[in-house]
């Protein structure tokens, strides 16, 4: 099968552009979704600027969050005005200039009081009080939906708030607790594929300017005063780019990479959140196709998300090491298991329905606060200018303000560089968020003319490519295709997936450029068919093969509590 240059090929010409021109306005340390962003802004201003992901992109803290783009209704109780009207702005912008992956998502809130912790909100709010959990009653929670739905302003894209009493909160919801007083439902905004969205926001910069460059499994290991030394992973190979300025944008791993630029910082203070997937039909149903969205008996704001036919539950809030990996232990499982037995009394959920489980840190800044939900949200830049060059760390930062946030630090670096901004990216269409079909009817015009004998393939390549499906079908259509997993995947979307989504092992393929292990479909068979097609693709022998299979293998049953069984013939 004859395919166009190899993302093996493609990295390898990246390394040697650098290696033969070792120097970049701005180099960004750290691929995460707020890294990628302000390349996408720096690129957009014509800006030389190289960004390094020790890992691959969207790996680390983008991929464990809850996959939602959300206001943050809860901050408004931590006073922090300024983040809740920003995420909503930000919230309706994404919900039109990415709309194949962020949709409007109904938001129930079960509650059992109504003049619950009415009294202790004020004290928390003004002295940071936090004792004993008290649970938000309808009160409460009412005052806290109408400020949200006042912060939304004229571009709201998403119905106002409704509350509802006990009889009709069980005519919607008929599995809930009948203890149930009542019920609020807002809405928000669901994020289906977090990790593709990243990387469309990557490929939208890299599109935009032929001197940006991105590379994935590449580390920063040193500073020299004119630039960072880096290390490619891969290869072991290490090279040092010189720069004008460098930004730090590694998340809760931001005090590490100081560390290893020669300069401690005690930024970061993050806590491990983690969640579960089950494959539970009864529990999908019982949803009513919204997320629940509700306090638990320790105070902690927790959900049960119906997402791909699964429903996924989260999350936790606990002090974490970033140096240490992050997992889902089986105490939070029995943690998240007890509380949907809370909310749907009458459903049965076990332990052997999980498909998936994740964890993950979040970049949050150090504090003091007696508990983990009154640490700060929201970000900050801290520039040190002491070294030669200008070093700026992000301290903080999170999905739904990652537009925001990109534009605010890359005006930052800018005006360090002594560049002007040619752009903005606000209202700015991401990848193939551009001319999406909004309608059922206009999907199905566009899967007919732009796709057309795609059949039940093409809505899935118009989910996970958005417009840019087109362009897939067109190299799926070129040469012969066959199934890797059902209309899921085939050998030619996995062509196109090496020429143009920067792969270099299998399991990112597996966990971050589709979604078979979050919906619990990876088997040993498909594990070697995926891995075999990819071999001539990125130049893999037999041993790599088999290595490639076994690294996958152990990240599945280590970091998301996947083991797999081998199919069995029907006899």
């Amino acid at each position: 099968m004859s395919t166009s240059p190899s993302t093996a090929g493609q990295r390898e010409a990246t390394l040697r552009t650098i290696r033969e021109n070792p120097r970049a306005q701005v180099v960004i340390i750290g691929g995460g979704i707020n890294g990628i962003s302000t390349f996408r802004d720096l690129a957009l201003q014509g800006v030389d600027v190289l960004l390094v992901e020790r890992g691959d992109f969207a790996s680390g803290a983008s991929a464990a969050s809850s996959h939602m783009v959300h206001g943050g209704i809860r901050y408004l109780e931590n006073g922090e005005f300024r983040l809740v009207h920003e995420s909503v702005v930000e919230r309706n912008d994404l919900l039109k200039t990415a709309p194949h992956f962020v949709k409007p998502l109904k938001t129930t809130v079960p509650m059992y009081h109504f003049w619950s912790g009415l009294f202790q909100a004020p004290f928390k709010f003004l002295f940071g009080r936090s004792g004993k959990p008290v649970e938000r009653g309808a009160a409460m929670i009412k005052i806290g939906l109408t400020i949200y739905d006042l912060f939304v302003g004229p571009g709201r894209r998403t119905p106002w708030h409704r509350f509802h009493g006990h009889t009709a909160s069980l005519r919607e919801l008929p599995r809930l607790n009948p203890r149930v007083k009542y019920t609020a439902t807002y809405f928000d905004a669901s994020m289906h594929d977090p990790e593709r969205l990243a990387l469309d926001v990557l490929i939208d910069g890299l599109e935009s300017n032929r001197s940006a460059h991105a590379l994935n499994y590449v580390e920063a290991i040193g500073f020299t005063g004119t630039g960072v030394t880096l290390r490619d992973r891969e290869t072991g190979e290490t090279f040092t780019v010189e720069a004008d300025a460098v930004v730090n944008a590694s998340g809760p791993w931001a005090d590490l990479t100081n560390d290893a630029l020669g300069k401690a910082t005690r930024f970061m203070g993050g806590t491990k959140g983690s969640h579960i997937v089950l494959d539970n039909p009864e529990l999908v149903a019982a949803t009513g196709g919204r997320e629940i969205f509700f306090e638990h008996s320790d105070g902690r704001i927790v959900l049960i998300y119906p997402l791909k036919g699964r429903v996924m539950v989260g999350t936790t809030d606990i002090a974490a090491d970033p140096a240490e990996p992050a997992r889902c232990t089986e105490e939070e499982v029995d943690y998240f298991l007890d509380l949907i037995t809370d909310v749907f009394p009458d459903i049965a959920v076990s332990r052997d329905q999980i498909v998936y489980r994740f964890s993950g840190i979040r970049p949050l800044p150090a504090s003091d606060a007696s508990s983990t939900g009154q640490i700060s949200r929201d970000y900050r830049l801290v520039v040190d200018q002491s070294r030669g060059i200008p070093v700026t760390t992000l301290v903080g930062g999170k999905w739904t303000t990652f537009r925001a946030l990109g534009e605010t630090l890359s005006d930052l670096v800018l005006d360090q560089i002594g560049v002007p901004r040619a752009v903005t990216t606000k209202h700015r269409a991401i990848g193939g968020g551009r001319d999406f079909p909004m309608t059922p009817r206009a999907r199905g015009v566009w899967l007919r003319s732009r796709i057309p004998g795609s059949g039940t393939r093409g809505n899935v390549l118009l989910g996970r490519y958005g417009t840019r499906a087109a362009a897939v079908w067109d190299t799926i259509e070129a040469e012969h295709d066959e199934a890797l997993a059902g209309d899921r995947l085939s050998t030619r979307e996995l062509a196109w997936m090496v020429d143009h989504e920067h792969i270099v092992h299998l399991a990112d393929v597996i966990l971050r450029r589709t979604d078979l292990a979050f919906t619990g479909s990876v088997t040993p068979e498909l594990l070697a068919r995926v891995a075999d097609t990819l071999a001539p693709l990125l130049g893999w022998d037999a041993d790599r093969v088999a290595e490639e299979i076994d690294d996958t293998v152990t990240q599945l049953r280590e970091a998301h509590g996947v083991t797999l069984v081998a199919e069995t013939a029907d006899v």
